[in-house]
């Protein structure tokens, strides 16, 4: 079991109960605290703003609400990591589910060496979305719009990706290097991820 002095808190909506109960015995099982579950979209979106979870795992087809309104409404009240489930048949709803806050998804059916790791980058890019947050706090002094937090969140990944594929980089190291030549220039991550993208500025 991982060594983590606070458990990470989860919610899983999935209206399949089997899968639903796998999810949980899993996680369970890698120390992760289950603290509400849900077979409804709608229902999820009641128990995130109830419990406050570090993470929501969504499937896509749920009554109610489908998981990509259910992420859409999470993300514009809520500070939580979603990671969205999918059937292979409905990878062109990726697309969706990206526009509407979600920042790590999963194809189904998936193995327990599978689902882990999907974790670990959907919490792992949350907190880099959380800094890119506190920066637009810090360059308005308002809190963005859902939109533009995302147009962000786009540069920034396309930036990271350049970074991963022409020098080589860990996505943790990319984001680390936009990070701080943002701090040190005093210039919006956005824009170091952009001039990254136009080749203007390499490490």
């Amino acid at each position: 079991m991982p060594n983590r002095t606070v458990a990470k808190r989860v919610v899983i909506a999935e209206d399949e109960a089997i899968i639903r109960l796998d999810l949980k015995e899993i996680l369970e099982a890698e120390g992760y605290d289950v603290v509400g579950e849900t077979g409804r979209g709608d229902e999820a979106v009641e128990l995130v703003a109830s419990l406050q979870p570090d993470l929501a795992i969504l499937d896509v087809k749920m009554p109610g609400i489908d998981g990509i309104e259910a992420a859409r409404r999470i993300n514009a009240e809520q500070s939580v990591a979603v990671l969205i489930l999918t059937a292979f048949s409905q990878r062109n709803l990726i697309e969706d589910a990206r526009d509407a806050g979600v920042i790590a998804y999963l194809v189904k059916p998936f193995q327990r060496g599978e689902l882990l790791p999907a974790i670990e980058v959907a919490l792992a890019r949350f907190e880099e979305y959380k800094a890119i947050e506190q920066e637009h706090i810090r360059l308005s002094q308002e809190v963005a719009s859902l939109e533009d937090k995302l147009e962000t969140r786009r540069i920034v990944d396309r930036g990271k990706g350049v970074l991963m594929d022409r020098d080589g980089m860990s996505e943790k190291d990319a984001f680390s290097f936009i990070q701080r030549i943002s701090m040190d220039t005093r210039t919006p991550m956005r824009d170091v991820a952009q001039r990254v993208v136009d080749g203007t500025l390499t490490p």
